[in-house]
């Protein structure tokens, strides 16, 4: 029997490079995103016939506990939970309306305590599961002009270390990993010479690429059990 795995905002970019290297090594696989269910049905229909697993494509908005209750009353089981679901906001924080804090606090924060605190009676079932929470630099170091997506990812950090501490006993690993930047469509927002200017700090000299995020998730979904409370941080040297 394959192990499982719940992949959120797996429609594109780092989820979609997730979902295809857990395929790869045989998972079966729970693919989740907000409004692309079209392109993500037919990914996962790539991915079974690939790779001869199992993958079920859900639309679901993961910052709304309803929806993600949803979710779960299709996984009888779960290995892993991938919380990679995020949106950002360029801006001066004082131009931010309410319902735009709220709107990325929601999908980048809330949504890891509602897939947490349902997945977290599943592993407990095995008294094994790994919880893997996408985060950013951002929410080690602040980002001036992205007040709150460093807000929302600086509560991913310490909701993992929590979490991770809450949860050893039971043998559930909760670790996130820290991106810098990531050629996704999330930095497109950014013009050419914004990124050159930031590519040229990183030691590295380029952005990073989807499939280094998910080749780490995976080790990290494969660690020993003694490795959990940890933010790993991937940036080419940035920090």
């Amino acid at each position: 029997m394959n192990k499982t795995a719940l992949i959120t905002g797996a429609s594109r970019g780092i989820g979609k490079a997730i979902a295809k290297e857990f395929a790869i090594q045989g998972y079966d696989l729970y693919l989740i995103c907000v409004s692309s269910i079209e392109l993500l049905k037919e990914y996962a229909l790539e991915l079974e016939q690939a790779h001869g697993i199992r993958c079920l494509a859900i639309q679901a908005d993961m910052g709304h506990y309803d929806d993600v209750a949803k979710v779960f009353e299709q996984i009888p089981t779960l290995d892993v939970l991938i919380n990679n679901a995020g949106i950002s906001y360029v801006g001066l924080l004082s131009d931010m309306t309410p319902n735009e804090w709220h709107k990325v606090m929601h999908t980048n924060l809330d949504a890891c305590f509602y897939t947490s605190k349902l997945a977290i009676p599943l592993m407990l079932k095995s008294h094994n599961g790994r919880i893997i929470n996408i985060s950013s630099v951002w929410g080690n170091v602040g980002a001036s002009m992205e007040v709150a997506y460093s807000t929302s990812k600086g509560g991913v950090n310490t909701f993992t270390k929590a979490l991770a501490k809450e949860l050893a006993p039971s043998n559930i690993q909760v670790n996130a990993i820290a991106c810098g930047l990531i050629d996704t469509d999330m930095n497109k927002c950014f013009s050419p010479e914004d990124l050159d200017a930031v590519t040229a700090e990183i030691p590295a000299d380029r952005m990073g690429s989807p499939e280094e995020i998910a080749r780490l998730a995976y080790q990290l979904a494969t660690a020993p059990t003694y490795l959990t409370g940890q933010i790993l941080t991937i940036d080419g040297g940035w920090t």
